[in-house]
C-alpha cells in the first residue's frame, strides 16, 4: 500500500478529531488572519491573528455553548453570515459539539432562509447581524424547532432568552468548561464517520433546493487527499474569501486543518484588489469571473492608455498563450516547463512590459490559483499562465464535496480540471455523462429519497449530470452540464458554456452571456456588459456622463459588441456561430436569482426574465 492510500484510509472519522490534532501539534502556529476596520472608519484595515491554541480556545467555549443550549448530536445548527473568521470559528464549534450545520447565503431572502431552517430543523442561527436576524424573526411562526438565535455582530441586536450574541455563547461555554473541561473532547470522540456533518443547500434553478447530506468521514477524507495532492504545504498563507456558505470554500477550511498553513480571512469581494497586497497570499481559490474581472479589468487599463499601450498589451497577451500552451506541451513530453528561445526571449520582454505588474497586483507571491465552481475560457487561462499566474483548474459538486478534481501543480493542463483525488474514482457513461465514486460522495438528499435514487446507484455511482471525457493520462475535461447541451432544429449538438467561454476571452467588456438555440435553426445571445469596463469605454467613446443602461442601448456600443461577436464567430463551426444577440440593460446578479452567489448562471431563470428578448431575436425566422 502506498504512503498516499495508508494516509487517506487510515484516516480519523472526523474534522473535529483532525482539528484536536492539530492544535496539539502546532497551538503557537498562526492559525488565521482576518481584518479589524479602523475606529474611524478612514484607513487601512489592521489585520490580526489566531494562533491554533488560541482559535481552540474559541471553538471548545462556542462548543460547550452550543451544548448548553441543548444541542445534541447531529441535531442541526444554522449558519448565516458572510465569509469571516467567526464564520469558521462556528462551523468548527457546531462540528466538535458533535451536530451539524446547515449553510444559509447571507443573501437569501426570507422565504427561501426559512425553507432551509425548517427542512433542516434547525435548533439554533448563528446570524451575522441584525438583518440575518430580522428574516428569521418574520418568519418564527413557521420555523417551531428553532429555539435560539446567535448574533455575531451585535449592533441594533437586543439579547433576550432565546437571541444572545455570539461573545454572550462563548462565555457560557467557558463556564461550562470551568465545570467540565473534558467535555467537548468527549463529544468530539464519541462522533461517528456516518454522523452528519454537514447540511448544504444547492443553489437550485427551478423550485426549492435540495439540502445535500455530508457526513463527518467526507471532510476528513477531503482533508486528507488535499494534503496527498501534495499543492499546499504549512509554509503557504492562503487568502480565503470564497462564500463558506459554498461547498467549494467550505472544503478549503478541511484542507487548512490537516496541512496546518495560514488562512486569512475576508469576504468582502469590494476589498479583494486591496487585501492582495497586504496578505500576499502563496495561493487562493477563485471562481472564473474573478480571473475574468481581471483580465478584462487590466485590457480595459491599456485601452485607456493609448492606441501604443494598448498594442503592446494585445502582444504581450498573444506572447502569453503562445508561451503557456508552448511551456505546457514541453512539460508534458519532457517534464521541464521551457519554450522555444525566440518565444522565451519575447516573453522575457513582454514579461518586464506587462506581467510583473499583474503578478504584483496579486501581491507578489503567488504560487498557484485554484479555480472551480464554473468552466474557465481556455484563452483566459492560457493568458494567466503564460504570466505567471497559475490557475490550476478543479472540478466537484456539493454532492461530492466539492473537489472531486484537481490540476496537479507543474504538470497542470489549461481546459482541463486534472486528475482524481486520490481515493475518487471515475467513468464515463455511454453517454458522455461523468460518474463518480469515493468517500467524498454524499450520503443523500435530505428527506428526498427518491431524488436521492434518480441521481446515486446502490453501489456508490454518482451521476453527476456533466459531460466529459478523460485523456489516456487520466485528465478530465468537462464539456457542459447535461442539461444545458443545446439541440439545434437541424440535430446539430452546441455546449453554450464552451461558446459563452470564448466570447469571455474575445471581449473585454463582457460580464455575462447566455447562447441560446434550443430546437431553433440558429444560435442567438443575451449579453450583459461589465459596468466599470463599459462606462471607461464610453467615456472614450462620446458617450461620457451616461447611465449604464443608456450606453448599452447606444448604436455605437451595439456595434463595438458586434464586432466582437463576428471574430468570435470566425473561430466557431458554422452551427455554432451567434446569428443575432441582445444587450440586456442590466447585468445579470444573485439579486435577481439571474446567478447563484457561486457566480453561475441561472439559464432558465435568464430565459425566462427576457424572453421577450429572445422571441424578438427569433421573430420572423424560418424555423426548421
Amino acid at each position: 500500500m502506498s504512503d498516499t492510500q495508508t494516509l487517506i484510509e487510515n484516516r480519523p472519522p472526523t474534522v473535529a478529531a483532525l482539528f484536536l490534532e492539530r492544535v496539539a501539534a502546532t497551538p503557537d502556529a498562526e492559525a488565521y488572519r482576518y481584518p479589524v476596520p479602523p475606529a474611524s472608519g478612514q484607513g487601512p484595515d489592521d489585520w490580526k491573528s489566531l494562533n491554533w491554541a488560541q482559535t481552540a480556545e474559541r471553538v471548545y467555549a462556542i462548543a460547550a455553548g452550543l451544548i448548553e443550549l441543548g444541542v445534541q448530536p447531529e441535531q442541526r445548527v444554522a449558519l448565516a453570515s458572510s465569509t469571516r473568521l467567526e464564520w469558521i470559528l462556528a462551523d468548527l464549534g457546531i462540528m466538535c459539539a458533535g451536530a451539524a450545520t446547515t449553510t444559509v447565503y447571507p443573501q437569501t431572502n426570507a422565504d427561501e432562509s426559512a425553507f432551509i431552517l425548517a427542512d433542516s430543523e434547525s435548533r439554533v442561527l448563528i446570524a451575522e447581524d441584525a438583518v440575518q436576524l430580522a428574516k428569521a424573526q418574520e418568519k418564527l411562526g413557521e420555523l417551531p424547532a428553532l429555539t435560539h438565535v446567535v448574533v455575531i455582530d451585535p449592533a441594533g441586536v437586543e439579547s433576550s432568552d432565546s437571541v444572545l450574541t455570539l461573545t454572550e455563547l462563548e462565555a457560557r461555554g467557558a463556564a461550562r468548561l470551568e465545570k467540565d473541561p473534558d467535555l467537548v473532547r468527549e463529544r468530539v470522540g464519541a462522533i461517528t464517520k456516518d454522523q452528519l456533518a454537514t447540511l448544504i443547500y444547492t443553489s437550485g434553478t427551478t423550485g426549492r433546493p435540495k439540502g445535500v447530506r455530508l457526513p463527518h468521514d467526507n471532510w476528513s477524507y477531503m482533508a486528507k487527499a488535499i494534503a496527498a495532492t501534495g499543492l499546499v504545504g504549512a509554509d503557504d498563507v492562503q487568502y480565503l474569501w470564497l462564500p463558506l456558505a459554498h461547498v467549494f470554500g467550505k472544503v478549503l477550511t478541511s484542507g487548512q486543518i490537516e496541512v496546518g498553513h495560514v488562512t486569512a480571512v475576508d469576504g468582502r469581494v469590494d476589498k479583494i484588489i486591496e487585501n492582495l497586497p497586504v496578505v500576499q497570499p502563496t495561493y487562493m481559490a477563485a471562481v472564473p469571473r474573478i480571473f475574468e474581472k481581471v483580465y478584462n479589468g487590466v485590457a480595459a487599463k491599456a485601452r485607456a492608455g493609448g492606441g501604443a499601450k494598448y498594442k503592446i498589451f494585445q502582444w504581450a497577451a498573444e506572447v502569453a498563450r503562445e508561451y503557456a500552451k508552448a511551456a505546457q506541451d514541453n512539460f508534458r513530453r519532457t517534464g521541464t516547463a521551457s519554450a522555444p528561445f525566440a518565444l522565451s526571449a519575447k516573453h522575457k520582454v513582454a514579461d518586464a512590459l506587462v506581467y510583473a505588474k499583474i503578478r504584483e497586483a496579486f501581491g507578489g507571491n503567488l504560487r498557484a490559483c485554484v479555480s472551480g465552481s464554473a468552466a474557465l475560457s481556455p484563452e483566459i487561462g492560457y493568458f494567466f499562465s503564460g504570466a505567471g499566474i497559475h490557475i490550476l483548474e478543479g472540478y466537484g459538486l456539493t454532492e461530492s464535496s466539492a473537489a472531486s478534481f484537481v490540476n496537479p501543480g507543474e504538470a497542470y493542463r489549461t481546459g482541463t480540471v486534472g486528475k482524481p483525488l486520490p481515493g475518487t474514482e471515475v467513468r464515463i457513461a455511454d453517454d458522455g455523462e461523468i460518474l463518480l465514486r469515493g468517500p467524498g460522495i454524499m450520503e443523500g438528499y435530505h428527506g428526498l429519497p427518491e431524488k436521492t435514487a434518480e441521481v446515486l446507484e446502490a453501489d456508490g455511482w454518482f451521476h453527476t449530470g456533466d459531460i466529459g471525457e478523460l485523456s489516456p493520462d487520466g485528465y478530465l475535461r468537462i464539456t457542459d452540464r447535461k442539461k444545458d447541451l443545446i439541440k439545434t432544429s437541424g440535430g446539430k449538438y452546441i455546449a453554450p458554456a464552451e461558446v459563452e467561454g470564448q466570447f469571455k476571452a474575445v471581449c473585454p467588456y463582457v460580464s455575462n452571456i447566455l447562447v441560446h438555440g434550443a430546437d431553433r435553426n440558429f444560435c442567438t445571445a443575451l449579453i450583459a456588459l461589465d459596468e466599470v469596463s463599459i462606462l471607461g469605454w464610453a467615456e472614450e467613446n462620446g458617450l461620457g456622463g451616461k447611465p449604464y443602461a443608456e450606453v448599452v442601448a447606444a448604436p455605437e456600443t451595439v456595434a463595438m459588441v458586434e464586432a466582437y461577436v463576428k471574430q468570435l464567430n470566425e473561430g466557431l463551426q458554422r452551427w455554432q456561430t451567434i446569428k443575432k444577440f441582445r444587450l440586456l440593460p442590466r447585468d445579470l446578479d444573485v439579486e435577481h436569482g439571474e446567478i447563484t452567489p457561486s457566480l453561475k448562471l441561472k439559464r432558465p431563470v435568464v430565459e425566462r426574465e427576457y424572453k421577450h428578448l429572445i422571441d424578438e431575436m427569433y421573430a420572423g425566422a424560418r424555423e426548421a
